[in-house]
């Protein structure tokens, strides 16, 4: 199963579910803000990405942030506490793929690449 994690209304989570679903993929989504961050699955993720890419410092979230909280993103342990109090802080889509492999964001190209493997 796809495993898609994130903001239903975040644009790029809409483009890449509408994606998985025109390509006939079914897929499951974890919603950051009903569900909540799957702590345990942060390390992962940034062992993945490194938290200069999980951490979406372009977006709106991070800008309304106070400069002290965004100096205080300085090793990971921090960046956990941060994106756990600020779902929104993590970029998105964050995806599972039946293989075990993970993607973050999204584009057609990354995902039929990703998806080659995947059961529809």
């Amino acid at each position: 199963m796809i495993t898609v994690y994130g903001i239903p209304n975040c644009d790029t989570v809409k483009k890449a579910r509408a994606w998985l679903t025109q390509q006939g993929f079914q897929s499951s989504f974890h919603d950051f803000k009903k569900q909540g961050v799957p702590a345990a699955l942060l390390p992962i993720w940034l062992g993945e990405f490194g938290r200069d890419k999980l951490v979406n410092r372009a977006g709106t979230t991070w800008r309304k942030l106070e400069d002290a909280a965004k100096a205080a993103v300085i090793d990971d342990a921090s960046a956990t506490v941060l994106m756990l109090a600020e779902p929104s802080l993590i970029k998105r889509p964050v995806v599972c793929w039946p293989d075990g492999s993970w993607t973050l964001g999204f584009s057609a190209e990354l995902f039929e690449i990703s998806a080659q493997n995947a059961p529809k």
